[in-house]
């Protein structure tokens, strides 16, 4: 029940967090989007889902997405919290070691410090099982040493470091599994290079290279042996929070559009007041919503410890957004005419930035072979 009706303390934590986001004005200024992120901080809805014996809220994703959701209705969506505390605090919370969570989490939850997450790779894509960045163990220091590189990878500039995901061999069969590994900004032979993006956002999109990085022993995140367990229990929660993303965007294209389907009158009448109008903003509005029940079911799985449960609410959820978000704008523009492709509205810009969530992090066809073969059992065609 608790998935299809909100409590009173979750009603009272959106209804803060959307009064919150209202106040603050809605730019792609990178100063406005880093005084957002360290006041949304101080009130404890960054690091709402981070443990509280480490300086976070003791809450869970269902608590982080809803935050994300509220501030992306009122148009100050916040790319990094899908990173920095979903992904990355999540990954080191359950797996970290003490000093890990020490170091980390109490800063990643009041705002002061920003993880990045690398795992995109040019010629991997979609296929995680392709990753070539590699992590060999120094015999006479014990350190550890990456080469690689990685793509798309969002935020570089503005975080103290980046979980990486690399691979590592297997002494007992030589294969090479996956594993995390903590690494500075500012680590020799690690450069970031920025790639030219047509997306208008304030988090600025990276190429990372990785040449003969050399990190102490304890930038391993969890145990070596762990590897696929510790980087789904990060990935899950990215598609919740890619989720909540979309849906924001949804909900506040929705919004604007609505404001100018009441006001604006042709012939008499408001266009609101046509079907052809009314009955498409309808459809988007239904669409948003039950993209969100999708999304609290998944979360409720994730924080119940259901991870198998919540990989596959949780991809479900992020194709649902997706879809929902794209048709929510697009109808959008469209209600509005050319006043839909001026600055003025703020619309025009959610055209290439919905579309994210349709791509990133998983394309909608991979969702769909992933529910194929996963949940109706068909065979695999790759």
């Amino acid at each position: 029940m608790t998935t299809l009706i909100e409590s009173e303390e979750h009603k009272s934590l959106r209804a803060a967090v959307a009064a919150f986001a209202k106040t603050h004005p809605n730019t792609a200024n990178p100063e406005d989007n880093k005084r957002l992120w360290q006041e949304a901080a101080k009130l404890g809805y960054i690091g709402v889902n981070l443990p509280e014996a480490h300086g976070g809220g003791g809450a869970g994703i269902t608590e982080l997405a809803l935050v994300l959701e509220e501030l992306g209705a009122a148009g100050n969506p916040l790319l990094m919290m899908i990173v920095s505390p979903a992904i990355c605090g999540t990954v080191i919370s359950r797996f970290g070691t003490e000093e890990q969570k020490r170091d980390w989490l109490p800063s990643l939850a009041d705002g002061t410090r920003l993880m990045a997450f690398g795992i995109t790779e040019p010629d991997a894509g979609s296929n995680s099982h392709r990753i070539t960045t590699t992590a060999r163990r120094d015999a006479a220091t014990g350190d550890w040493v990456l080469t690689g590189r990685k793509v798309f990878v969002s935020g570089v500039d503005i975080a103290d470091a980046t979980l990486v995901v690399g691979r590592t061999e297997d002494a007992r069969t030589g294969k090479l599994k996956p594993c995390l590994f903590i690494v500075p900004r500012d680590a020799p032979g690690f450069e970031r290079r920025p790639i030219d993006m047509e997306l208008n956002a304030v988090e600025r999109q990276f190429e990372l290279t990785l040449d003969d990085v050399r990190l102490p022993a304890d930038a391993l995140v969890g145990d070596e042996d762990a590897g696929l367990l510790q980087l789904f229990a990060g990935l899950n929660p990215e598609r919740v929070m890619t989720a909540a993303f979309g849906i924001g965007m949804g909900r506040y294209a929705l919004s604007r559009a609505l404001e100018y389907a009441r006001e604006r009158t042709v012939w008499k009448t408001p266009i609101g007041a046509h079907q052809a109008i009314a009955h498409p903003l309808a459809q988007a509005h239904i669409d948003l919503e039950l993209a969100r029940l999708m999304m609290q079911k998944a979360a409720h799985l994730y924080d119940a410890g259901d991870d198998i449960g919540a990989g596959e609410a949780a991809n479900m959820a992020k194709y649902a957004a997706g879809e929902a978000c794209v048709k929510a704008v697009d109808q959008a523009v469209h209600t509005l005419g050319g006043n839909g492709l001026t600055r003025e509205y703020g619309l025009a810009r959610l055209i290439t930035a919905s579309r994210v969530a349709r791509i990133a992090p998983v394309s909608r066809e991979m969702i769909l072979n992933y529910v194929s073969h996963q949940t109706l059992g068909l065979p695999k065609s790759y």
